[in-house]
């Protein structure tokens, strides 16, 4: 198989598992954005917040490939009270962290396997992750409601 094909292919399954993910943290009454770039820099796949203001931070991963090459994900742990590896149904979850929490998902669904282990951030950066959120959500609206003329838009949240 050619490496486009590969890509391709891997975008797919982490689009689907991002909306499976989607659709069970608005079950559980959260509201998430997916691709939401903390003030590291660093981007998560989904980030959610509950009615508490506890953050969930879900880290998709589609084949073990993406998994062994990605050292940066221990950097989100000081962003979230909760994270979460979310892979597909065929995903070899005994590769994972056994100290993590652990969801598998399609387009349609997710269901949490392991949960997370309790975390937890001070009280200033809190404020500063929920703000953040905030105003990167009402960017993303704002832009669907009325984007600009003539161009195609592209959410840069990393700076809201």
């Amino acid at each position: 198989m050619d490496g486009q094909t590969e890509t391709t292919r891997n975008t797919e399954a982490a689009q689907a598992v991002v909306r499976g993910v989607s659709r069970l943290m608005r079950n559980l009454g959260e509201t998430c954005l997916s691709e939401f770039t903390l003030k590291t820099g660093r981007r998560v796949d989904i980030i959610a917040l509950d009615r508490k203001g506890v953050f969930t931070v879900v880290e998709v991963k589609t084949s073990v490939a993406d998994f062994r090459a990605d050292n940066k994900w221990h950097e989100y742990l000081e962003f979230c009270d909760r994270f979460y590896f979310a892979v597909p149904m065929n995903f070899p979850t005994d590769i994972l962290p056994d100290d993590c929490g652990l969801m598998v998902a399609d387009g349609y669904g997710s269901e949490i396997l392991r949960d997370s282990q309790p975390g937890s951030m001070n009280a200033a950066r809190r404020k500063a992750l929920t703000l953040r959120f905030a105003r990167a959500a009402a960017q993303r609206l704002m832009h669907t409601n009325d984007p600009p003329l003539g161009v195609i838009p592209r959410i840069d949240d990393s700076n809201p």
